[in-house]
């Protein structure tokens, strides 16, 4: 019998409060090489959140987390290295606005990876051509459309080749005729075989390109399986009153 695919992430028991606050509540589920995981919910269900805890933008209360089965939260963990192989792409892009797309791709490779500047700017200019952004290569920010910043941002995030990648709502603060070149770009990413995490509200996205769907309400992971059953065959009468009410809405 093949051994189950071995998993990059674990996250076990996983809480998160903010003062009284508890925005998380015992999470668990794992991801492993070549998954794409989309975590669904209502805002303010904790996806976000638990998002920002994977990349240890905010530090969990309880729980851990394992990356190749050692945890992310000994004190002697690096988590430079750690970013630098899972990787996150933002909803509000985060790029360097004095920076040109070709130089938001090449700064991390150079301070976090050593790259010399040669590799680090082939290594810019492959992921840029990549996400069809090869003509903008010097325009700053300011220049650029949101769907546009937000490939830019994918380029830098694949520039440091990470082994999983994390997207917090990528294409939530788009104009909607945006949304799918950003969407186009993450669903030929899952084809290669990228490891993935992905919060979202685009349904038909995550119905596609999944692997397996969680489904979050109030801190807690309601359900979660494959999208066929998730989003076509709910179990749990929270998952289908936040579809209908979710459909009923779009």
């Amino acid at each position: 019998m093949a051994d189950k695919k071995e998993p990059i992430l674990e996250i076990r028991h996983l809480g998160k409060s903010f003062g009284a606050h508890e925005v998380l509540k015992d999470i668990d589920f794992s991801v492993s090489i070549g998954d794409v995981t989309s975590i669904i919910g209502a805002s303010g269900s904790g996806k976000s959140t638990l998002l920002r805890c994977v990349n240890l933008l905010e530090e969990p209360t309880s729980g851990q987390i394992l990356y190749h089965g050692k945890s992310i939260l000994d004190k002697n963990f690096s988590v430079t290295n750690y970013r630098a192989r899972v990787g996150m792409v933002f909803q509000s892009f985060n790029l360097f606005a004095n920076m040109t797309a070709l130089d938001n791709c090449i700064v991390g490779q150079r301070k976090v990876l050593g790259r010399s500047s040669q590799e680090a700017r082939e290594k810019s200019l492959y992921y840029l051509e990549k996400v069809g952004m090869i003509p903008f290569i010097n325009a700053k920010p300011k220049q650029l459309s949101g769907g546009q910043k937000q490939r830019v941002a994918i380029a830098r995030a694949l520039a440091m080749e990470p082994e999983v990648l994390l997207f917090d709502e990528p294409t939530s603060a788009l104009d909607p005729q945006m949304v799918g070149e950003v969407l186009d770009v993450m669903s030929k990413l899952a084809q290669e075989g990228l490891t993935m995490l992905i919060v979202t509200h685009e349904m038909a996205f995550a119905k596609d390109v999944s692997s397996s769907v969680v489904f979050m309400k109030d801190g807690v992971i309601c359900e979660e399986g494959p999208p066929s059953q998730v989003l076509g065959d709910p179990k749990m009468p929270e998952t289908r009153e936040f579809l209908s009410r979710f459909m009923r809405n779009t």
